[in-house]
C-alpha cells in the first residue's frame, strides 16, 4: 500500500509535458481564446449552458476561453459549432504564403524516381512499304 501512495505522489509531482509555444503563437491562441469568450458573451449564453451543449466541463470552457495549448483542436471546434462559428474553421491555414515562396523558389519534396515504363515490343518484320 505504501508503494502504491508514492507512486501517485510522484505521477501528480511530474504531471504533463506540453511542449511551449513561441510567445506570438501563445499570444494568438489566447486571443482566439478571447474572441470565443465574446462571441459567447454577446450571444448571452452562459459558461454553463455552452460547456454542456459541446459536451465538456466548465472548467474546459474555460481553459478554451483562456487560449490553454493543452485542449485540443476537436474541444475548440466544438464550442465553435455551439456558437455557430464552425464555418470559421476553413479559414485556418488557408493561405500557405511560406509554402508559396518555397515552391516559387523551386524548392520542392524530394520525389521517388518514376517508374520504368515497358517499351511495346518491336516487330522485326514488317510488309509495309517504306520500311527498310
Amino acid at each position: 500500500m505504501q508503494i502504491h501512495q508514492f507512486l501517485h505522489i510522484i505521477i501528480l509531482i511530474m504531471g504533463k509535458r506540453i511542449p511551449t509555444l513561441l510567445p506570438r503563437v501563445a499570444r494568438l491562441l489566447g486571443g482566439f481564446g478571447e474572441n470565443l469568450k465574446l462571441a459567447r458573451l454577446r450571444r448571452k449564453y452562459s459558461a454553463d449552458s455552452v460547456a454542456q451543449r459541446a459536451g465538456i466541463t466548465r472548467r474546459t470552457l474555460s481553459k478554451v476561453e483562456q487560449g490553454d495549448p493543452g485542449v485540443a483542436l476537436g474541444v475548440y471546434a466544438r464550442v465553435m459549432q455551439v456558437l455557430r462559428l464552425e464555418g470559421a474553421l476553413s479559414q485556418l491555414a488557408v493561405d500557405d504564403v511560406l509554402g508559396r515562396k518555397l515552391q516559387d523558389a523551386g524548392i520542392t519534396p524530394k520525389r521517388r524516381a518514376p517508374k520504368k515504363e515497358s517499351m511495346p515490343p518491336v516487330e522485326a518484320d514488317s510488309d509495309e512499304p517504306g520500311d527498310a
